[in-house]
């Protein structure tokens, strides 16, 4: 809290603007912003993202991508777009994202990407293309207004109730102009447009050229122009580099900046609180983000990453790829709490509650301070309207502890205002985050009014939070709860002259996933009704399968129920359906049907196979699976077979399979098998003990421990074991049964194909140095240090690595020097190492 103000950035004298982190954004987007239309929805709404639009050169067999994520980034909707080329995206007041069109259809989608309708902005659009279109929002919907290609303009000021106005021409306009905006005045829709150095205003009945008042001399064209998001003031960027700012109505100047910079920026938003007498408009360049207002100065930021603006109530968000913030000017309250040195009462009523928590006297000096000044209840307010303004939790809560720590010393405090702003901070703790992601100020919420919220919430499906939130204020019945609820959907099954479809999706946008709905209900009453049809659409909603399979059983849908119980993961119920359907379906539609359901064939592999094994012989026997079938053969020869010709002859007519299925290194491996069973009988005939059933590796390491390595050596060369396992495989044996004599006659035999250090290693293991030092001194040169430290031989060791000149093998050495009677050893080591240092 001591560095709360760091990120406050003054703009003349009056007024703070601070800009902190909503989101971290985890979208994965795979193109810049700049590569893409963007539409962003005001009061913390969604973001719409069209990938590889046509203004880019993209390959013609490339289909741009229609993306909506929600204001921290998670994904809502994603659809390839199939229709006509885009030259603008924009969000209704409803949350609906129209997508227009150049051949001036306007496309409207949902929320989550369901598409709702279309409409046409005329015939004279679509002879002339559309070349540019906004989206704006008046007090009685969302309107579009559309550039055409004969450089006239179309628009209508309600898509819900569309009537087209095509506006005046403009004399002399022969290019597109340089910017343009729509304006809202006077409840009618306006164009105002820039054509060189002058501006026109157009309505529904003229071309009007307009001045702005106070302008500076010298502008030959205006480039940029930003109206304010109450549609009350404007500003304008010139090629001069000012920036003028006034009132919409082009009747009076606020203030003029110049920003030395005449290149035309990406975006200018305005950034005014409500109710604030200061005006500042923000300036995005490609890494340039700037605030300006009535003051000499600006505050300045870098924009690391490709960033996009959106204008809201009382400030600005700023999204990019990684990060979403908010910039806006610092409220009164919050900035004379939290102002440096400030003696504000407020401010002093915060030190006291931290004072007393810390069981401070200071506490009393500050509260006797507010209290002589007769400011205490002034305080308290002050405290919950900063608290309100605040976006983290535990600054809102330092807040409220203040406020209610005052409110204990006055006797007629009135409790709404505290018990209203915590209410509502819950709420808006709530909405903000990460998973909901609606980043709604306090200022934006109070304008929303919470209905608009509860709709919002709804629209997004997020039922159960909006229930939670209605039980949590307690909203009566019919605004809160019933009217989310909305109880209607089993009556509404009822309603024959509504198509299923119409009724089943009405029915899901009304309850979606809300908890103690059962869709699976709904779909009794409608299969009760008779409409099979609409329960089945019903229960493509429900997202317990345990309540839709047993419905799907009953209706005579039993290979529906199965396809529905294979996406619900849960093998009892896919269990239940597969017996459901062995009692009503004969043999062969039964493994038809399984055939159809790969994953429901595997499930009954697995029942037959603890079951059922002559019916798994049959499936794969069915489906020609030799590769199966001969996998079972294997097995069989083990679980059924006791008798080695038995299980011999199941092996054989495993490998048989294994041939049809063309896999001949399981055949050979089977074959393999059956000559080393044979083997390992007649070996327990000749020799006893027991040799069945080992692998080829333990029963040659028995053959060895037994004494028989001729019988090894033979069984080796039977099976192709290389030389370098077998001499593992003996080298192990015969010093687990430390017969030394026999091992050192066996290293003798021939050159050892391993070398000699696994001798050394093995007698070491076994804790017999004497016959380890035999093998040292047969290993090679780039093993000898390794296999005379084995052994303890430093000295030797170290002067063999003397010897080498191995830097490697010097610093081994000298880690195994502990002690005194190693010492001479190091330091030798150490003067050779200081002698080829001088070299």
């Amino acid at each position: 809290m001591d560095c709360y103000t760091a990120n406050w950035n003054p703009l003349g004298d009056s007024a703070f603007y601070r800009k902190y982190e909503l989101y971290s954004m985890d979208w994965d987007l795979k193109e810049e912003l700049r590569d893409c239309l963007v539409a962003a929805a005001p009061y913390g709404g969604p973001i719409a993202l069209l990938r590889n639009p046509w203004r880019k050169e993209k390959a013609a067999s490339v289909r741009p991508v229609l993306e909506i994520y929600s204001a921290s980034g998670l994904p809502l909707a994603s659809l390839l777009w199939k229709s006509g080329p885009v030259v603008s995206l924009g969000w209704s007041a409803e949350e609906e994202l129209l997508c227009v069109q150049e051949d001036g259809v306007v496309l409207v989608y949902g929320l989550h990407g369901d598409f709702r309708r279309h409409f046409s902005m005329g015939n004279e659009v679509l002879q002339n293309r559309v070349l540019d279109a906004r989206i704006f929002h008046t007090e009685f919907g969302s309107g579009v207004a559309i550039l055409t290609g004969a450089h006239r303009f179309t628009l209508s000021a309600n898509v819900g109730d569309l009537k087209l106005r095509r506006m005046p021409e403009v004399p002399g306009l022969q290019s597109a102009p340089s910017c343009w905006t729509a304006l809202c005045q006077d409840r009618v829709a306006h164009i105002l447009l820039a054509v060189g150095p002058d501006l026109y205003l157009l309505d529904h009945a003229a071309c009007s050229a307009v001045t702005p008042p106070g302008l500076a001399p010298g502008v030959s064209s205006f480039l940029q122009m930003a109206v304010s998001f109450t549609y009350r003031h404007l500003a304008l960027f010139t090629d001069t580099g000012y920036i003028w700012m006034g009132t919409a109505s082009l009747k009076e100047k606020l203030c003029e900046f110049n920003c030395n910079i005449r290149a035309p920026p990406k975006q200018m938003v305005w950034c005014s609180r409500p109710r604030s007498k200061e005006r500042a408009v923000v300036v995005a360049w490609e890494r340039r983000l700037m605030v300006v207002g009535d003051a000499p100065e600006s505050i300045q930021f870098v924009l690391d990453e490709d960033s996009y603006l959106v204008p809201e109530l009382d400030g600005v968000r700023i999204f990019s790829r990684s990060t979403h913030e908010f910039l806006h000017e610092v409220p009164v309250a919050s900035e004379e709490i939290f102002k440096i040195a400030s003696m504000a009462p407020g401010a002093l009523l915060l030190e006291a509650q931290k004072e007393y928590e810390k069981e401070s006297q200071k506490a009393d000096e500050y509260l006797r301070e507010i209290q002589e000044l007769g400011q205490l209840t002034q305080a308290v307010q002050q405290c919950i309207e900063a608290a309100g303004h605040e976006h983290r939790p535990d600054m809102q809560k330092s807040l409220l502890r203040a406020a209610s720590f005052g409110k204990c010393f006055l006797d007629r405090f009135p409790p709404d205002s505290f018990v209203r702003m915590c209410q509502d901070l819950r709420v808006l703790n709530a909405i903000r985050d990460y998973h909901i992601g609606i980043p709604l100020t306090y200022s934006q919420y109070k304008q929303l009014t919470i209905q608009v919220l509860l709709d919002r919430l709804v629209l997004r499906r997020l039922y159960p939070l909006a229930i939670q939130i209605c039980e949590y204020l307690r909203l009566p019945e019919v605004q809160g709860v019933s009217r989310i609820l909305a109880h209607w959907a089993c009556y509404k099954v009822q309603q024959k002259d509504v198509s299923d479809e119409d009724v089943a999706r009405a029915i899901n946008q009304k309850l979606g996933d809300t908890p103690g709905v059962s869709y699976s209900d709904i779909a009794a009453r409608a299969y009760g009704c008779g409409r099979t049809e609409l329960a089945i659409k019903l229960l493509e909603y429900e997202p317990r399968s345990g309540e839709q399979v047993p419905l799907l059983l009953k209706m005579k849908r039993s290979k529906l129920a199965l396809s529905k119980a294979i996406e619900s993961g849960d093998t009892d119920l896919v269990f239940t359906v597969l017996l459901h359907l062995k009692n009503e379906l004969n043999r062969g539609d039964f493994f038809m049907t399984l055939r159809n359901q790969p994953m429901a064939l595997s499930l009954y592999r697995q029942f037959c196979k603890h079951q059922e094994l002559e019916t798994l012989k049959d499936l794969y026997n069915q489906d020609d699976n030799h590769q199966e079938l001969g996998s079972f053969h294997v097995r069989a020869s083990y679980a059924a077979e006791e008798r080695i010709e038995g299980r011999v002859a199941a092996l054989q007519t495993a490998a048989d399979a294994f041939y049809k299925a063309k896999n001949e290194f399981a055949a050979k491996a089977t074959e393999d098998q059956m000559r080393l069973l044979r083997l390992q009988r007649r070996l327990e005939d000749e020799l006893g003990g027991r040799f069945v059933d080992l692998s080829l590796h333990d029963t040659v390491t028995t053959l060895v421990l037994g004494g028989h390595s001729k019988r090894a050596e033979q069984l080796a060369r039977d099976f192709r074991i290389p030389d370098k396992r077998l001499w593992w495989l003996k080298l192990t044996a015969l010093a687990d049964l430390e017969d030394w004599e026999e091992l050192e006659k066996f290293s003798k035999s021939k050159k050892s194909p391993i070398g000699y250090l696994p001798f050394v290693e093995i007698c070491m293991k076994q804790h017999n140095k004497y016959e380890a030092k035999k093998y040292a001194s047969r290993v090679g040169p780039e093993q000898k240090v390794k296999a005379l430290l084995l052994v303890g031989d430093v000295a030797q060791a170290a002067d063999v690595a003397i010897e080498h000149r191995n830097e490697a093998e010097l610093t081994l050495v000298l880690s195994h020097c502990t002690g005194a009677t190693d010492a001479a050893t190091a330091d030798k080591i150490q003067r050779t190492r200081a002698q080829a240092q001088k070299k």
